[in-house]
């Protein structure tokens, strides 16, 4: 807890650090109180189609006549439960494989970074469309196929940490005394891994956003009428002439989340890596 609150300090000294905390917190608000603060529904059919940005209607409406403001803070609400539980899928299972093949290496690591190599040879837009295809359209298939895709960035970043750590003195001596892997694991290296293993989750949240937006938009990720910022740039397509607003808001907040995200990862690799500090 104290490494944390310190970590959090340090964030906060850094200018760019304290932009991308303000942000993403108050994006994370938003996406919890969007009933509230959301004027209408993100089905409800509120006004004429296509009518331009006024006061009434902030970011105007959409070819149903939707309000794209209130649809647009719903969709938040989507990107980051989409962001968060699939990086969370691919980090829990990267930790643990990463785990695995650092320390015990030999056939057992052979065996689990030449899949993790199979998967990260293809581009994750296309991993993902394929896993999505086989599971299927719709919020949960989404947020699996993003965490697979995820899995061999954690794998090879946790694997890197544990092979280092297990040269450690301490480590040595933790196991030449008897010690179980078990508790050499937890206790010894585990704690070598939180300061590369946070980072990556950090930038991999941003990545799966814009994942989950592009299959949103090619019409493989949330479906209609959820509010997605992919589904509705998509949607906008055709009356991008006409009604450009349609998809400057999306293409806005889908740019804004991903750089905020971006900017506290880097921030947080600042922190947390000890050579920089030095």
């Amino acid at each position: 807890m104290r490494q944390f609150l310190q970590t959090v300090r340090d964030l906060w000294r850094d200018p760019m650090g304290r932009i991308g905390m303000i942000g993403i917190f108050l994006l994370i608000v938003v996406a919890i109180i969007a009933p509230t603060i959301a004027p209408y529904g993100p089905e409800q059919m509120v006004a004429m189609p296509q009518l331009a940005p006024c006061s009434e209607y902030w970011f105007g409406t959409d070819n149903y006549g939707r309000d794209i403001f209130s649809r647009i803070i719903y969709g938040a609400r989507v990107s980051l439960e989409v962001g968060i539980i699939a990086v969370g899928i691919g980090a829990t299972a990267g930790y643990v494989l990463g785990l695995i093949a650092g320390y015990f290496e030999g056939i057992v690591d052979r065996v689990i970074m030449c899949v993790m190599d199979i998967l990260f040879a293809f581009p994750s837009i296309l991993l993902a469309i394929f896993i999505s295809a086989v599971l299927g359209r719709g919020l949960g298939p989404t947020m699996v196929a993003i965490g697979i895709v995820n899995i061999p960035v954690f794998a090879r970043t946790v694997r890197a940490a544990v092979i280092s750590a297990k040269g450690l003195e301490y480590v040595s001596n933790a196991r030449s005394v008897g010690v179980r892997t078990g508790a050499i694991l937890v206790r010894h290296i585990s704690p070598n891994v939180v300061a590369p293993f946070t980072v990556q989750a950090t930038l991999a949240l941003s990545s799966a956003i814009l994942t989950e937006a592009s299959m949103s938009f090619l019409g493989l990720g949330i479906q209609p009428p959820d509010p997605s910022w992919g589904s509705m740039l998509s949607e906008s397509r055709t009356f991008m002439e006409h009604s450009p607003w349609m998809a400057l808001f999306p293409i806005l907040f889908i740019v804004i989340t991903i750089l905020l995200f971006n900017i506290l990862g880097d921030s947080l690799r600042d922190v947390l890596d000890p050579k920089l500090k030095t």
